[in-house]
């Protein structure tokens, strides 16, 4: 049998290395995880307690529609419990964004090194996309707005960008919604907003309550640490949520994601110690790489890409060695930078430790002109 002729080339999602992988193939006891940014502190004592009574109905299915967890995030954010949509991580809301629009030929408008997801299901749809280069490692949204045609159906803006950490303002954003047609629907990928310190950094809703056709993504993987339960949600205008709703399969969200993603929300003191945590260890992180003389991208999630001068693959497989799995460049089209998750400080001071460690053992590359 014959696929789809437009997806035989997509490459498989490669995650990072599983820790006890790691383990077994190079005989380690004790690994650290810094490279898919998952929250180091977990989650919230609220979601065990909340699991551990769900455990009495494992033998149901869950609600469909997420009733209690669409109201709860509507009361949160103060929207209508039409405006919301549930998916298995916000990676499944964006599948269901490009399924819900997306026929073959329609266009669609992206940035180079962002999200792979976004390119990765336009590609399924068919549809002809548009990647603008990044301007000083974050968007050009100047570049995106003149790829933007009669024919655009989706423009896609990770914010903080993923892998590169760095944002774009509200003012930026403003400006770029007003000159965008209508007839384009703007996707924000707001998975690392709850992190972000910057009083210049967008106003979601309110850019949403101007512009019906701007759809916000959130997630409950990152500062929630509920990775493992896949749950992601869509904040849009009602008629653009109906719309995904169309496509969206049933049950696609678990009883136990909904009740931990509710009891999660609820602990906003967790969240806000998170927050605070991240960032010191950022703070940390910083003096430490210009203590050994290195630069870095401005950060603004819960990681940090560092400029190290030396071929990342190298670094990633010598710091993998001494237990510590970080995201190299070389995998993400930035050949001498890594991409680290900020962790505990006792993880944060290891991590340090073995990349001066490493640093002092592969030389920089030589400059040529």
């Amino acid at each position: 049998m014959q696929p789809k002729p437009n997806i035989v080339h997509l490459p498989v999602y490669q995650p990072g290395k599983p820790i006890e992988e790691v383990k077994r193939e190079l005989g380690l006891t004790e690994v650290t995880k810094l490279a898919s940014n998952e929250n180091p502190f977990g989650s919230s004592t609220a979601v065990k307690d909340a699991l551990i009574r769900e455990m009495e109905h494992m033998s149901l299915y869950p609600d469909g529609g997420a009733v209690d967890l669409t109201e709860a995030v509507a009361a949160f954010w103060g929207v209508g419990t039409d405006q919301i949509i549930f998916g298995a991580g916000s990676d499944e809301v964006i599948l269901m964004i490009a399924r819900a629009y997306l026929v073959p030929g329609d266009e669609t408008v992206m940035s180079t090194h962002t999200f792979g997801q976004y390119k990765h299901n336009a590609e399924i749809e068919n549809a002809v996309i548009y990647e603008v280069p990044l301007k000083n490692y974050t968007y050009d949204l100047e570049g995106m707005l003149a790829k933007v045609t009669p024919k655009t159906k989706l423009i896609w803006i990770c914010n903080p960008n993923n892998p590169t950490g760095t944002m774009v303002t509200h003012r930026e954003l403003k400006a770029f919604l007003e000159a965008v047609p209508a007839t384009a629907l703007v996707v924000l990928d707001e998975a690392y907003a709850e992190y972000v310190t910057s009083p210049d950094y967008h106003d979601g809703l309110k850019l949403l309550e101007e512009h019906p056709n701007v759809v916000l993504l959130r997630t409950f993987s990152k500062i929630y640490g509920l990775a493992s339960m896949r749950i992601g949600y869509g904040i849009g205008h009602p008629d653009v949520i109906r719309t995904i709703n169309l496509v969206r399969e049933p049950f696609n969200t678990t009883r136990f994601a909904q009740v931990a993603a509710q009891a999660a929300l609820a602990d906003q003191a967790f969240v806000k110690e998170c927050k605070e945590r991240n960032s010191a260890g950022l703070e940390y992180l910083t003096g430490e790489f210009a203590r050994l003389g290195l630069t870095w991208l401005p950060a603004y999630g819960n990681f940090i890409m560092v400029e190290l001068n030396r071929p990342a693959g190298q670094i990633f497989e010598a710091l993998l060695k001494q237990g510590y799995i970080i995201r190299g460049g070389h995998k993400l089209d930035f050949p001498t930078m890594i991409r680290v998750t900020v962790g505990s400080r006792e993880q944060n001071e290891g991590f340090i430790a073995a990349l001066e460690r490493t640093l002092a053992e592969i030389p920089e590359m030589r400059q040529t002109t």
